[in-house]
């Protein structure tokens, strides 16, 4: 069996096994059907991943939770074989603070005065927030944040508020999300971002693996 992340080509064996005929023909279009899909999400991330790595060895691929639900265990395999990263796999992994939660706290201004206390509450966890205006991040960096994503903020008008924060805050990781895929990862990869966001990855086209049966 070919290790995940290795590449092929055409005419290589990906996979064999053997066993009885009713259990062949019972498993081998499942078993295809998912190699399909999952090395056409890896395929497509490592193609992701090496455009952006060309530009900037820097920046890293991160995919969102937001695969097809009953699918995250082999989503992840995939994106991961091709060498981006999850963003997330859990709620318990980083607190990510959305406007939907700003607004159900008490608005913008709540939210800075408890940064501390929830630092202080999350002591193992890194606090990140989205927005999309520079005044509210460098607010956020201030109170103590360890991160901003901005969520569909065009690069060229990122690039210039990702210059400012880091200058100030040269330990914030920042991230770009949002609308973010092969056609402009480039433009993102340009800047001095941390990680690219993206949830394109999990649409990937499958890939053709032809089945191979022989009566032994």
């Amino acid at each position: 069996m070919t290790p995940s992340g290795e590449y092929v080509k055409s005419g290589d064996e990906v996979i064999s096994g053997a066993g009885k005929g009713c259990d062949i023909f019972m498993a081998w279009k499942v078993g295809q059907n998912i190699l399909e899909h999952c090395s056409g999400i890896a395929t497509k991330t490592r193609q992701l991943v090496n455009l952006v790595k060309e530009i900037n060895p820097n920046v890293t691929i991160l995919t969102t939770r937001k695969g097809f639900p009953g699918t995250k265990a082999l989503s992840v395999k995939a994106v991961m074989a091709g060498g981006a990263v999850p963003h997330r796999l859990g709620l318990s992994e980083t607190v990510l603070i959305f406007k939907h939660h700003i607004n159900y706290i008490g608005g913008f201004n709540t939210l800075v005065t408890k940064i501390p206390s929830l630092k202080s509450e999350c002591c193992e966890k890194k606090i990140l927030v989205e927005t999309n205006d520079y005044s509210e991040a460098k607010k956020l960096c201030q109170a103590g944040v360890d991160g901003i994503q901005f969520d569909k903020i065009p690069a060229s008008e990122l690039k210039e508020i990702v210059e400012k924060l880091k200058n100030e805050f040269p330990k914030a990781v920042l991230l770009a999300a949002g609308g973010v895929n092969e056609k402009n990862a480039a433009e993102y990869a340009k800047i001095n971002i941390d990680g690219i966001v993206t949830t394109s990855l999990y649409t990937a086209k499958p890939v053709d693996i032809g089945v191979n049966i022989k009566v032994l």
